[in-house]
């Protein structure tokens, strides 16, 4: 399985990114969205259960992120509106099977990850 993220940027304080996550063949039970900032560890930010939908998100999400996935394109997005410079991190997607999904070790395949900057 492998995994493309795409989508990140520059954007304002406040404004809004969408994020995609494309799998090149399929997905597993869940796919999440973590994001790592330099000098910092890796966090879980969303998470959404590929057969009934049903997603989760971190504490730094709650609110503000909206994870979302079409099945025909077997495509996940994450869309991150009112953005803060604390959400400065390269994103990374990635699908498994645990039935937690919080944590990097829940995951068995990940993409590249994307760079997300959010700076005035």
């Amino acid at each position: 399985v492998q995994l493309q993220a795409s989508g990140g940027g520059l954007a304002l304080p406040g404004g809004s990114l969408r994020l995609s996550c494309e799998a090149s063949e399929r997905t597993f039970s869940t796919v999440g969205w973590f994001r790592q900032a330099p000098g910092k560890e890796r966090e879980f930010v969303a998470a959404i259960r590929w057969d009934d939908n049903s997603p989760f998100y971190g504490n730094s999400a709650l609110g503000r992120f909206t994870i979302a996935r079409d099945i025909a394109k077997k495509v996940v997005y994450l869309q991150m509106n009112r953005l803060k410079p604390e959400d400065t991190a390269v994103y990374y997607c990635a699908t498994g099977t645990s039935d937690t999904v919080n944590t990097a070790r829940d995951y068995s395949y990940w993409g590249q990850g994307t760079l997300v900057t959010v700076s005035s």
